[in-house]
């Protein structure tokens, strides 16, 4: 049965980059644990462990015998920890976000990316926003996600977005729909407010670059199509109301080598 496994494992590895040797895939036993580091975003990846992701990184490790390990941190420390490879992986990645991690080519999930402006403002589309002001969460890099834009800034918190915007100190807002949501029921007056709708944007578990983290990786890479063709998946993007990311694309999109 290992042999087997670790057959399939250095196929994968193989055709995925995978760089540690045939004789380290021999000696290495296959995974039990699964260690993810992430940021708690709301009914997303919680603390107590309920979450889309990770109900849905559940199905995909847990039937194959790997045990989730979750750790709740901020984005940028989560981020920390699987470059120097003190977790396994860390959640909620765009493509190619940040160098020293490796990225599958199968997304977990995907962002709907949304514009926060003020109720009566020019209504931003992708291919105007780069004519606009625009302010976003520090460590979300949306300047290499969408198109051309140059003319934004970058701040540690979201709750003084609403008086930046009011204030005239940027036209729009740039976030997660869920955030913004969020964001928007803590205020006072929320009709002052329009939310646009600009994207998906495919969210990636990004593996750390250690041998533990790539036969990982290529667990993940062999499971998900199984688990898509089979339907296993789509009952949870149901049970929490999110866009269902896979009716459409054919063809993920690929991380650089």
């Amino acid at each position: 049965m290992r042999g087997g496994w670790i057959g399939r494992l250095l196929s994968c590895l193989l055709m995925g980059g995978g760089c540690f040797t045939a004789a380290q895939a021999r000696e290495a036993a296959p995974p039990v644990e699964l260690s993810v580091a992430s940021e708690v975003w709301e009914e997303h990846s919680n603390a107590d462990g309920s979450g889309l992701a990770w109900d849905l990184l559940r199905a995909v490790f847990e039937p194959v015998g790997v045990k989730l390990k979750i750790t709740s941190v901020p984005y940028t420390r989560a981020l920390g920890l699987a470059q120097r490879g003190k977790v396994d992986a860390v959640l909620g990645l765009y493509l190619n976000e940040v160098e020293g991690i490796a990225y599958p080519r199968w997304p977990y999930a995907d962002d709907a990316v949304v514009a926060l402006g003020l109720a009566g403002a020019p209504v931003p589309t992708l291919q105007n926003l780069a004519n606009y002001r625009l302010v976003w969460v520090r460590g979300y890099a949306f300047q290499s996600q969408l198109p051309s834009l140059k003319n934004y800034q970058e701040v540690q918190r979201r709750d003084g977005i609403p008086q930046m915007l009011k204030q005239g100190h940027a036209d729009f807002y740039i976030d997660d729909d869920d955030e913004v949501r969020i964001l928007l029921a803590g205020t006072e007056r929320p009709q002052e407010f329009l939310v646009t709708p600009l994207q998906y944007l495919p969210l990636y578990l990004g593996f750390a670059r250690t041998e533990h983290g790539q036969a990982l990786q290529a667990l993940y890479e062999q499971r998900m199509p199984q688990l898509l063709r089979a339907g296993t998946l789509r009952p949870i993007f149901a049970r929490y109301r999110q866009h269902y990311p896979y009716d459409s694309a054919k063809e993920m999109p690929h991380a650089r080598p």
